[in-house]
């Protein structure tokens, strides 16, 4: 751009640099965050900041669905409690009227209040945070946060509190919708929750729902999306190369939106774990490894079998087929059918596993139990001294997916 001529180059020279809206946003958040800090820890006593195990900061533009699909993202992560909803925490009637109007409320008074509730003990395994961080300040808190939760892990490290200062777990989940879907769906909400409150009115049954101005005004709802792209989305974007990041397509029906949160939310336990646990487990090989090559080794053990051994695996497949499947078809509506057997061909180990394997090629999941029970045969009348031959029982377990019965 070229200089404006109407300033002199002395002028242009004394003219101070504008301070870059970055630094001061993060000075503002470290100012921010040591109050809230200081007065968590004045209030409650350093071993019982106890924050959750696991947090899920759930964002999205109005309207992405984040009320209706919170239940679906706590059970997939096994959380019992109920989310914390930003939104809710501020009550106060300035906050009331900033939301009316479509503006986000101070991040001093938000970074406290959630601060508080998040020591609560229900939430000591997981959260989700509804609507938060919103801000770069709230993101700054937020990275400030984590880092002493971790600290806290350090110095109780070694202690018998250790327990509650456990390896933390941070997810983003962004739900995104585009602008002509969340102005529409903010719309929609309107009607909705005007028409169910006229009917509370009318008929004194049920509780009114929150109508929301921004849900009213198109401009105003086209305002909160804006809002979100300007402020919200950036500052979650800063956080997509620390925590683990999940971006969801919000835009489809309801079944649709779940199975992306559930293809968002695979991942391996180990990254949540604490290092001494992961070196304890590191010689165990997860599921993922065992069974990508599980069915070609299936394969190289069958044919091995008919190669190697034709006669035992030939008696073994005549023995499954004569004698097993036979109760199998009778079982094929439960899904289950249990074998009892003395076979003594099954006392060699490598028929037992080819007993195993048939089953797995066909699609069966078998599982054998030998049992050994001491049949008396003799008894030396001078001594009492009784004699017993051992008798193998092979219990033999078949199962599978079992037929459903429908009754009209």
């Amino acid at each position: 751009m070229p200089p404006d001529p109407a300033k002199t180059a002395p002028e242009a020279a004394e003219a101070p640099a504008a301070p870059r809206i970055t630094d001061l946003e993060i000075k503002d958040a470290q100012l921010i965050f040591n109050a809230v800090w200081q007065r968590l820890e004045a209030e409650v006593g350093r071993e019982h900041l106890r924050f959750p195990k696991e947090i899920i900061l759930l964002g999205g533009a109005p309207g992405a669905g984040k009320g209706t699909n919170t239940r679906f993202i706590g059970k997939a992560r096994g959380l019992t409690c109920g989310p914390i909803v930003v939104s809710t925490l501020l009550d106060s009637p300035e906050a009331r009227r900033y939301k009316d109007a479509g503006i986000m409320v101070g991040d001093r008074e938000v970074i406290d209040l959630l601060f508080h509730r998040l020591l609560m003990p229900e939430y000591r395994d997981g959260v989700i945070l509804d609507g938060f961080p919103r801000t770069k300040v709230q993101v700054e808190c937020l990275k400030l946060l984590v880092d002493k939760m971790h600290a806290l892990r350090r110095e109780f490290y070694n202690t018998p509190l250790s327990i509650h200062f456990r390896q933390p777990t941070i997810h983003i989940m962004v739900l995104f919708v585009d602008e002509a879907t969340s102005v529409a769906r903010q719309v929609r909400r309107g009607i909705e929750v005007r028409a169910h409150n006229k009917e509370v009115r009318r008929t004194g049954i049920g509780v009114m729902h929150e109508e929301r101005a921004t849900d009213f005004d198109k401009a105003l709802a086209q305002r909160r999306y804006s809002v979100f792209k300007e402020q919200t989305w950036d500052a979650l974007q800063e956080l997509k190369e620390i925590f683990h990041y999940h971006f969801v397509n919000a835009q489809g029906t309801l079944p649709e939106v779940e199975k992306n949160i559930l293809h968002e939310l695979e991942y391996q336990s180990t990254l949540e774990l604490d290092p001494r646990t992961v070196d304890r487990l590191r010689s165990i090989p997860v599921a993922s490894e065992i069974v990508v090559h599980a069915r070609q080794d299936l394969v190289k053990r069958l044919d091995s079998y008919a190669l190697e051994h034709e006669a035992l695996f030939g008696g073994v497949a005549t023995f499954v087929e004569r004698k097993i499947m036979p109760i199998v078809i009778r079982h094929a509506i439960s899904g289950t059918a249990l074998v009892n057997t003395e076979d003594p061909m099954l006392d060699d180990p490598r028929a037992l596993a080819m007993l195993i394997d048939i089953f797995s090629e066909r699609g069966y999941h078998a599982m054998v139990d030998v049992h050994r029970i001491e049949i008396p045969e003799t008894v030396d009348l001078q001594t009492g001294a009784v004699k017993c031959r051992l008798k193998k029982v092979y219990r033999i377990q078949i199962r599978f997916t079992g037929s459903e019965i429908r009754r009209g």
